[in-house]
């Protein structure tokens, strides 16, 4: 499916970056793919790495790509999308835009490119950068399932992904997985620390605690019983694991972690309300 169509980048950071790889890898073709990007730096690596050709602002060729990926940050995207709708009007483009930007909503994203209908959302995280992402798509009720054919192929050239009912679930989703990786970091750290107070080294601390994460998120992925089922299986009364965990329920580790998810949750609401805002 993807490999005979066109594709233009307004933006060409790690994200978009991420995409343009995992494209490249299911077959289509660099001479495909325009990246428009105003850090010479960044347009230099994309051409030198991914050959694909770059602009420093969008223009006609790019807008009549078939898809038009909008990766800019979220504090620039009115902007871009300004820049870029001049250029969808002169080349008479209906192609679909799909917006990786974390707070941007639809109805936005949809004024600010004058009406166009053929619009998705979506929130991608950091491990599309290792081909392990996960994406959260939103669209207007309208749109084809052609159209939300082609936005699932994207996010699955670097991942897998879900579809919401509402872009209203965005919140949710950035809250969860599009800010989630900075919380299995965030613990990865404590638990090397711990790992050096006990007298292993940084290296060993660092090994163990990745490894451990990535072999227990592959045994909830392949399991069908619930995660508290596979966490009472690793803890017998009065063992180790069993102190370590009452020593996480007693200092409210679990209940700080649902309100740090609640307040990223709250904060992309604020964004989308922020950066929508009307002048």
């Amino acid at each position: 499916m993807l490999t005979t169509l066109t594709f233009g980048f307004v933006g060409g950071g790690n994200l978009a970056t991420a995409l343009i790889g995992g494209l490249i890898a299911r077959g289509v073709p660099p001479s495909s793919i325009r990246v428009a990007d105003p850090y010479a730096p960044a347009r230099e690596r994309l051409a030198r790495e991914q050959r694909v050709h770059t602009v420093e602002t969008p223009d006609v060729e790019l807008a009549g790509s078939d898809v038009i990926v909008m990766a800019t940050k979220p504090q620039q995207f009115r902007e871009a999308a300004e820049q870029l709708l001049p250029h969808l009007r002169t080349a008479g483009s209906r192609g679909l835009v799909v917006s990786v930007a974390a707070g941007i909503r639809l109805q936005d994203i949809q004024r600010w490119l004058g009406g166009h209908a053929r619009v998705v959302r979506s929130m991608p995280n950091t491990p599309a950068l290792a081909g392990k992402g996960m994406t959260g798509l939103s669209a207007p009720a309208a749109l084809s399932a052609e159209d939300r054919a082609v936005a699932t192929a994207l996010a699955e050239a670097v991942g897998q992904c879900l579809w919401l009912d509402n872009d209203a679930q965005m919140d949710a989703v950035t809250a969860v997985s599009g800010s989630g990786p900075a919380y299995v970091f965030y613990v990865i750290e404590a638990m090397e620390r711990a790992a050096t107070e006990l007298g292993l080294s940084a290296a060993q601390g660092r090994q163990l605690a990745i490894e451990t994460f990535r072999g227990a998120a592959a045994l909830a992925a392949q399991s069908s019983e619930p995660v508290a089922t596979l966490r009472e299986r690793v803890t017998s009364k009065g063992g180790t694991t069993y102190a370590a965990l009452t020593v996480l329920e007693q200092s409210g580790v679990g209940e700080a972690f649902v309100k740090a998810v609640h307040a990223a949750a709250a904060r992309g609401a604020e964004m989308g309300e922020e950066f929508g805002r009307e002048g």
